[in-house]
């Protein structure tokens, strides 16, 4: 059976699923989107991600035509039509159709757009022995340009990032904001333990509030362990004890060198482990 993706209310087959070339959000980026997963068929933090959705998109003054029970039951039946018990859903929603200027008062019918699939972000090795990062000379946007609180279909800052860490032979790069701090990676919220504290750059460092970043502090709290959103730089990784990223997709995956350079013992910590043994828990408990 094809792939079915819903659009505007209906549901279509993979090879079918097309919107308009005259779609701001195609032409401008001018949309909003979120990445989420599920787990035996339940949705992770499911209303977590809506709120974020929609503060998103009041942010950019774009009216979803539905409501948010609505596009939670929308999420489920694409997962269902598609028999996806543990996967990967993508939620779009476009400025709507237009025309061939920045004007969005010209746009009409902002589309809704659910993809579910499945997904595997990173090969299994790297979860059992840790990834490598290269920092980027592209820096994260300028935060007062636009908040990286909203999760916009504009994704050239973090893929020119991407290319920067592909060419030097890693899968993620490391970002850093304006000030030269430690914001997140390409894709990913990034995460270290120093002197028994786990640390994270705030949400004024330039970084999108991650649904998954907040569960792993939640769990990180849970188990005992002091947490810290503190703005910090490169030295601060270098002289780590562990370093992990967090993301939908990503789930928790260790870091073990960066830029060259082995981070703690060049190993997943034992705090790490731990991590990403109760993420596991809590997605399929």
């Amino acid at each position: 059976m094809a792939l079915q993706v819903y659009i505007g209310g209906e549901l279509y087959d993979k090879a079918d699923a097309k919107i308009s070339v005259f779609d701001h959000g195609l032409l401008y980026g001018d949309g909003v989107f979120e990445g989420m997963r599920s787990y035996s068929g339940r949705v992770f933090r499911l209303t977590e991600h809506l709120d974020r959705l929609w503060e998103s998109a009041r942010a950019i003054h774009l009216e979803i035509p539905m409501t948010k029970q609505a596009m939670g039951k929308a999420v489920q039946e694409t997962l269902a039509a598609n028999g996806i018990k543990d996967g990967y859903i993508r939620l779009i929603v476009t400025r709507g159709s237009g025309s061939l200027g920045l004007d969005p008062n010209r746009c009409q019918d902002p589309q809704v757009i659910i993809i579910t699939d499945s997904i595997a972000l990173y090969p299994e090795e790297f979860y059992r022995e840790g990834l490598e990062l290269v920092t980027a000379a592209t820096i994260r946007n300028h935060p007062a340009a636009l908040s990286p609180r909203i999760k916009s279909l504009n994704y050239l800052n973090n893929i020119m990032a991407k290319m920067e860490g592909l060419r030097a032979g890693c899968v993620e790069a490391l970002m850093l904001n304006h000030k030269g701090e430690v914001a997140e990676c390409t894709g990913d919220n990034l995460f270290i333990l120093r002197r028994g504290r786990l640390l994270t750059p705030p949400i004024d460092a330039g970084i999108l509030e991650g649904i998954t970043r907040n569960a792993v502090l939640e769990l990180a709290q849970q188990a005992g362990i002091v947490t810290a959103e503190i703005p910090f730089t490169r030295h601060d990784i270098f002289i780590s004890d562990e370093c992990f990223l967090t993301g939908s997709a990503a789930e928790v995956v260790p870091v073990v060198r960066l830029d060259g350079r082995p981070l703690g013992t060049g190993k997943p910590g034992p705090i790490t482990l731990q991590l990403m043994q109760r993420f596991h828990e809590l997605v399929h408990g």
